[in-house]
């Protein structure tokens, strides 16, 4: 028996046309033959679309196309929702599973716009929130659920920026004793290494801009889970009444992009380990993290739960924030930018950029020191990377010594990041 294509068929009927591609409907309405069918439409009584912030056949197929890669090999029967950004997705999520009184429990790190959602967007609606560091695992979760009114552990992992793993079947058997539900950020591994569902998290949100659509052409998000009843209720009020939808043509962009997920995602992560070996030998870099390295912290639970180890790197450069802008400065094939899971290499410095918003007692707690550098490795050649990267090292370290070959120390492997807690080595 032949297997199952990594993009599963999505179910959806074939357009009526026989196009090979899924057409873009690009209209904000829908016309009814009849007064009846108008009405049979609203009630949910007969198929069809009435308006384009409700649904539209081209966001509904693209829904249908994550909904099968989350559930690839899971057993579950998951169904999705897709808005117009990651922190759409994520903020209709959060709100469809709290209201005024409720707890949430957040493993920081996070990425930044959560953290600013749970921190000081929910308070003030009357929604208490815990943040436990991942160093703390897994008894500071324990601890945390236990308070009354517990409904929503949110965790990622690999985490923003900082790499760090968290436990997943763990994580949801504590939020599951709770009554609570799990969510979890799958942006940074993508469907293709890991699946949370499979794990028992009740929700699965993307910053589809990233991984998913890929080419950094398009903005969205989306929302994956199992519990229809949820999905169907309150997750899609808040779709409908925050109004955070992807357009069409941002669905037609996200169906084209995920047709090579797997091939990007498998390509980027193969020269993401060999550059976080090199970078972990290179004498200009106090530390690294990424979890296929033998000695990352996550590495043991990573190989457990994910089918491969990512194309997200972080380290730390020696010299700090004037280092660190040295060595973005000093490389000419990465860009610098923020977004991650692009075709190219993109490169950035997150205490002043993508989490600069950040207190600085926030930023040392969760690890993100002023030498962390993130980079999402693109499709360039290992060769051609490794040499942009390395060389831009030599250039901060040495500023005055032009470009020299690249320095690496005599031992390999990971070197251990700061503490989550002080932001110390």
């Amino acid at each position: 028996m032949a297997k199952r294509p990594f993009i599963p068929a999505d179910g959806l009927q074939p357009d009526p046309y026989g196009s090979h591609e899924m057409p873009i409907y690009q209209t904000s309405t829908f016309t009814f033959g009849s007064a009846a069918e108008a009405a049979a439409r609203f009630a949910g009584e007969a198929p069809g679309y009435v308006y384009t912030r409700i649904g539209n056949p081209t966001v509904a197929r693209w829904e249908a196309k994550v909904a099968a890669l989350e559930s690839e090999g899971t057993g579950k029967d998951a169904a999705a929702l897709a808005f117009g950004s990651g922190m759409g997705a994520v903020t209709a999520a959060a709100l469809a599973c709290v209201e005024q009184g409720d707890h949430v429990v957040a493993v920081r790190p996070l990425y930044g716009g959560t953290t600013e959602l749970l921190l000081e967007v929910l308070p003030r609606f009357g929604v208490t929130v815990t943040q436990v560091c991942v160093a703390d695992l897994p008894k500071g979760l324990e601890a945390a659920v236990r308070r009354p009114r517990t409904r929503l552990v949110v965790v990622e992992t690999p985490a923003n920026p900082t790499l760090d793993i968290v436990d997943l079947a763990h994580a949801a058997s504590v939020a599951k004793a709770a009554g609570a539900r799990l969510m979890v950020d799958n942006t940074f591994a993508t469907p293709v290494l890991q699946r949370p569902l499979g794990f028992g998290a009740d929700l699965v949100v993307h910053s589809s801009t990233k991984y998913l659509g890929g080419h950094g052409t398009v903005v969205g998000g989306v929302v994956v889970s199992a519990d229809r009843e949820l999905l169907a209720g309150r997750l899609n009020q808040m779709k409908k009444v925050l109004g955070s939808v992807p357009s069409p043509f941002d669905a037609f962009l996200l169906l084209q992009g995920v047709k090579t997920l797997r091939l990007r995602v498998e390509r980027e992560s193969h020269t993401a380990r060999r550059l976080a070996g090199e970078l972990a030998q290179h004498k200009a870099v106090e530390w690294v993290r990424y979890p296929g390295l033998v000695d990352d912290p996550g590495h043991e639970i990573a190989s457990r739960q994910m089918l491969g180890f990512g194309a997200m790197i972080a380290f730390g450069i020696r010299g700090g924030v004037e280092a660190g802008r040295r060595f973005l400065d000093a490389l000419t094939i990465c860009k610098r930018a923020v977004s991650l899971g692009c075709t190219d290499t993109l490169v950035e410095h997150p205490a002043s950029m993508t989490h600069a918003h950040l207190p600085a007692a926030e930023l040392a707690a969760a690890g993100i020191t002023d030498g962390l550098i993130r980079i999402s490795v693109g499709l360039e050649s290992p060769e051609e990377l490794e040499r942009d990267v390395l060389g831009a090292l030599e250039r901060a370290s040495h500023p005055r010594r032009g470009s020299a070959a690249p320095s690496r120390s005599p031992r390999a492997g990971s070197r251990r990041a700061p503490s989550l807690r002080t932001g110390r080595s």
